[in-house]
Parts: C-alpha cells; sequence; structure tokens
C-alpha cells in the first residue's frame, strides 16, 4: 500500500470508530518561506501534510523555486528534521501534464516533445521519492480559442503518462505511488457531471486494455465551486460527486481552497484533500510588507543605514516578469501592468511573487531588510514564518487534522 493510500485508510478507519470526517491538507510550496512554515504548522498541530509541488515550482529544470525534484525532496527531510517533526508528510505533483509548465506554452511545444517532457518530469519524481503523482493533461494550446478539449483525449492521454509511469517505475522496482487525476479548471477536463462520468468509465477501460487493472487514482479532482477567483466551496456538489468515486476506491480532491469561506465543509462533504497555494504567497508578500515599515520607521529614527525597498522592487520584478499575464481576466488582455486597476494590480504583485522570490534582486532585498531587522534585536525569519502559519493552522483546523499523528499507525 502506498504511503497515501494508507493514510486516507488510516483516517477511513478512525472515521468508522470516532464519527469525525477529515481531509487532508495540501500546500502548494511556492517558496522556501512556506516549506519551512509548513512543517512548523504541521509540528505544531501534530498533523499529516501534503506538499502538492507544480511543475512551474520544482522540475528538472529547477523550477521558479530553483528545486529540481531530488533536492527538493532533500530539502522536505532537512526541514523537517530542523523542527523535530516526525509525522507522515506526503510529496506530490501537481497538475502534471501538458503545456501546464509555462515555458512548454511560451514556447508551443508541439505534442510529442511536451508529452517528453513531462514524461521526464514524472521520472525524475520518482527517482527523488515522490509518493504521488497529479496527471492532468486538460490543456491543448493548438485548440481554437473557446474550444474545449475532447474528453477522449483526455483519458488518452492520462492512460499514456500512466502507463509509461507505471512501466519506468516497475522496470526499477521502486515503491509504489499513487495517482491523482482530473481538473477542475474551466479550460477543459471534468467541468460538469456527465464529462466527469464519462471520464471515469474510460479511464477504467484504458488502463485494464493496456494492463493495469491495478491501477487506480485515489484523488479525482472535482469542480466543487472554487478557482482562483471564488471562495465558496459548493457542499451539494462535493457531496454528489463523493458518492460517485468512494465506491471505486478515490476521493474528491479540491483545488483552489484558498481563502475559501467554509473550509469546515470540506470534511463534512466528503472531499479527502484540499490544495492552497497563492494565498501563502499573498502571506509572505504582506508578512515582509509589515516588516518593510517597521524598517522604515527604524529609518525615521535613523537606525537604518540603507532601506531594503523591498515591495517596490517586488513589484517592478513580477511586471517585468511578464507571468502575470496569464492570470488576467479577459477584459484586461490588452492591458499594461501599469494600466491594470489598483486592487487588481496589488492582488497580481501578491501572489505573482512566488515567481521571483530566488531573482537575485528580491532575495537581496529581502537579505537587506532581515539584516536591518536582526541588528536592531528582531528576528525577522521567525516573524516572518509566524504571519504564513497563522494562515495555515486554520486548515489544520477545520479540516480536523489536530493531533492526528497520535492516532496514526
Amino acid at each position: 500500500m502506498t504511503k497515501t493510500e494508507h493514510l486516507l485508510n488510516q483516517i477511513s478507519k478512525l472515521e468508522q470508530q470516532t464519527g469525525v470526517k477529515r481531509t487532508i491538507f495540501a500546500v502548494c510550496p511556492n517558496s522556501i518561506a512556506v516549506i519551512k512554515a509548513s512543517f512548523r504548522s504541521a509540528k505544531r498541530n501534530n498533523a499529516p501534510i501534503y506538499f502538492a509541488a507544480t511543475l512551474n515550482q520544482v522540475d528538472s529544470d529547477g523550477g521558479y523555486t530553483g528545486l529540481t525534484q531530488k533536492q527538493f525532496v532533500k530539502l522536505l527531510a532537512q526541514e523537517a528534521a530542523a523542527v523535530d517533526y516526525d509525522g507522515t508528510y506526503i510529496i506530490a505533483i501537481d497538475h502534471g501534464g501538458p503545456w501546464l509548465k509555462d515555458i512548454q506554452s511560451k514556447e508551443h511545444w508541439s505534442l510529442e516533445k511536451v508529452m517528453n517532457g513531462v514524461k521526464k518530469s514524472f521520472e525524475d519524481a520518482i527517482l527523488a521519492g515522490y509518493d504521488l503523482i497529479h496527471v492532468d493533461p486538460t490543456v491543448d494550446i493548438f485548440l481554437p480559442d473557446g474550444e474545449t478539449i475532447d474528453i477522449k483525449v483526455v483519458v488518452e492521454r492520462t492512460v499514456e503518462l500512466i502507463e509509461h509511469t507505471e512501466r519506468f517505475r516497475r522496470a526499477r522496482s521502486l515503491p509504489a505511488i499513487s495517482y491523482e487525476v482530473g481538473t477542475e479548471e474551466v479550460h477543459g477536463g471534468l467541468a460538469d457531471e456527465a464529462v466527469f462520468d464519462t471520464f471515469l468509465e474510460n479511464l477504467k477501460a484504458g488502463l485494464d486494455s493496456c494492463g493495469l487493472s491495478d491501477v487506480w487514482p485515489c484523488f479525482i479532482v472535482g469542480k466543487v465551486g472554487t478557482d482562483l477567483h471564488t471562495t465558496t466551496f459548493d457542499t451539494s456538489v462535493a457531496r454528489k460527486l463523493t458518492k460517485k468515486v468512494r465506491p471505486l476506491g478515490s476521493y474528491i480532491k479540491g483545488h483552489y481552497t484558498d481563502g475559501v469561506s467554509n473550509p469546515e465543509a470540506y470534511p463534512l462533504a466528503g472531499v479527502g484533500a484540499a490544495n492552497v497555494g497563492p494565498e501563502f504567497t499573498i502571506s509572505e508578500y504582506e508578512g515582509l510588507a509589515e516588516l518593510e515599515q517597521i524598517e522604515r520607521a527604524r529609518d525615521k529614527e535613523g537606525q537604518i543605514a540603507q532601506l531594503s525597498n523591498i515591495t517596490s522592487t517586488l513589484e517592478r520584478l513580477v511586471g517585468e516578469s511578464g507571468r502575470w499575464q496569464k492570470w488576467l481576466q479577459p477584459e484586461e488582455k490588452l492591458c499594461s501592468f501599469k494600466e491594470l486597476q489598483a486592487d487588481r494590480r496589488a492582488w497580481i504583485i501578491k501572489t505573482c511573487c512566488r515567481y521571483i522570490w530566488q531573482h537575485p534582486e528580491a532575495f537581496m532585498a529581502r537579505q537587506i531588510l532581515f539584516d536591518n531587522l536582526t541588528r536592531l534585536g528582531m528576528d525577522p525569519h521567525t516573524t516572518l514564518s509566524c504571519r504564513i502559519e497563522h494562515d495555515m493552522d486554520k486548515y489544520f483546523q477545520a479540516f480536523n487534522l489536530v493531533n492526528l499523528n497520535n492516532s496514526l499507525l
């Protein structure tokens, strides 16, 4: 049994004994600070945690965090040891599929090239020791605008990627891994119930046909009312989808749980796990902005030699990166960065900082800020981490995970 399936089974057994439903909390590790805060929060809440890393974040080329899969796994082990966290943690690929890595879309990789690139990413993840892979081939950049990818094509590419991954893993006698499939994205996939049913039926037939009847995803992503711009979880839809997948041995996985107004409803609806990502980039940015306010106040007292100017540096680097453009609304597509409305530009700056944290200028501005405050007797590293941890704690609590590690075998 895989680590993920073991954790899900333990949670299920505890539910039968106690009646308490639980949802696994999945963090998108979009910065080193978020990774550190994740283990500190998991340690304090005495709970398991799940790391869902996109190929933009962590990949064979380093991603925007600068980490390869192997380095990522090593870093997680080091950060867990640093806070003496000995609980369960899951390491996973999130949204692994063609053209979901920005460079692939920007450079218009061919289908053959992009599928080979994704397969290489999956291979490196398996060799590094990942526990789960989210297979998500629901994007095709060569489709005409407005056209949704055929669900049969989604199934074919899903089966192809799982088959390649399993052949690679088994040929090397590596430990079994878990799979997650589907997406809630508006660009295609499992957005409505009829398509959802068709996908599941064809996926089973496809896996059976290539001799992988023993392989089935433990998570299936459902469209449960949340996306990057909404904050309400639809419990009725989640319950309906849960009833469909539980007899198959799967759980519904929620994405874009960031800032959701009713996180406590996830366990009650039977959701197996839920991802949170950009929210913690906002936490990190706002934490840095608060520290900069202290720095500027001390500067007025003559206690600072050189200001970090961190927020203005981050704003400029986000704008120069161009990576914010993929998050524009249709009516904003022709706008330059400076032409965006102030509230939208502020939101983009806060959420898109994850792309440029490792930029030399951003790194140096943070270092100057931290050095300035350290000289004044402060501990900016811990202050920033606590800001992020505060926003993580609510999910451990809402998902009924506090002290769960005490009950896991």
